[in-house]
């Protein structure tokens, strides 16, 4: 499997470089953003293969940041993360077009787990996608 690219959205500073370096350890390449505007221009330079966004942003909320993504590229898999569990279920969040939703603390694996099932996701559909448009 190549390298999966991978965008971190949380404005936790501390949380942001320990959890990005946890998954460059794995391999993962990754680019860690802590403001909305910053996501936004990391967004447009990188596409990013997943993104791991967090919930409560200042400026902007993880959903309405999630529907924005979606238009620019309906492609790349979003996961929300989050520290409210009663915030939004895993159903709501799949319903507005997430891949899924985890609760903070996060588990490595099971954010590896659910990181590699997105990305596998991403790939069908657009190997469906491109073998459908020839």
């Amino acid at each position: 499997m190549s390298q999966i690219k991978v965008m971190l959205i949380d404005d936790e500073l501390e949380f942001t470089s320990i959890f990005s370096e946890r998954l460059i350890l794995r391999n993962f390449d990754v680019i860690a953003v802590n403001k909305v505007e910053d996501a936004f221009t990391k967004l447009r330079e990188t596409l990013p293969d997943v993104i791991l966004l967090d919930l409560k942003m200042p400026g902007m909320n993880g959903i309405e940041m999630l529907k924005i993504m979606r238009r620019f590229d309906p492609t790349i898999e979003i996961i929300i993360i989050t520290g409210h569990a009663l915030g939004l279920d895993k159903e709501e969040a799949v319903s507005m077009g997430a891949f899924d939703r985890l609760l903070k603390p996060l588990d490595i694996n099971e954010v590896i787990k659910t990181i590699e099932q997105a990305y596998k996701k991403k790939n069908l559909e657009q190997r469906f996608l491109k073998n459908n448009t020839l």
